[in-house]
Parts: C-alpha cells; sequence; structure tokens
C-alpha cells in the first residue's frame, strides 16, 4: 500500500509488516510498531486495503473449521470477500 503521506514511515499500511502472519497461524503485531505514534491508523490502513481482504478470508476459515460458522455462512462470506477482490483488481 502506498504511503498517505510523506510523514508517515516506509512501512504504513503494509500489511505483511505491520499485521504479519505469526507461527502459530495467526496475524500479529510485531514488538517494533508499539512505540510508534502511526500504529492504530497504520493497522487499519493496512486491513482496510486489498491486502485486508486476505486477514477477513483467514478469519472465516478460522471460524469455519472451529466450528463458530457453517457451511452456508462460510460459502456466503467467501464468495463476498471474492467479489470484492475482483471489484479491487
Amino acid at each position: 500500500m502506498k504511503r498517505e503521506n510523506k510523514n508517515h514511515p516506509a512501512c504504513y499500511g503494509n500489511l505483511e509488516n505491520v499485521f504479519p502472519l505469526g507461527q502459530d497461524g495467526l496475524r500479529h503485531t510485531p514488538e517494533d510498531c508499539y512505540p510508534c505514534r502511526h500504529k492504530t491508523d497504520c493497522l487499519r490502513a493496512a486491513i482496510q486495503g486489498k491486502e485486508g481482504l486476505k486477514v477477513q478470508e483467514e478469519h472465516v476459515d478460522r471460524a469455519y473449521h472451529s466450528g463458530m460458522i457453517g457451511f452456508m455462512e462460510r460459502w456466503l462470506k467467501k464468495k463476498d470477500i471474492h467479489r470484492r477482490k475482483k471489484k479491487d483488481s
């Protein structure tokens, strides 16, 4: 994702830098990001961007595998995510 203004660090809004997938299969904010004054806005920008759809898809898959949602709800949500990915392309 492109930086929104020149005052943001180079990593601003980059999902893989500011919210990488950990070894446990979940996403975590790196400790290097904690002191940054842009942390909250940066994470929001990363999640709201096209890459954020990956996070939503991961969330749906985890919910399905844990039994929190059923097949039809998973299918509907994945279909919506896929539609939004195509729209953003």
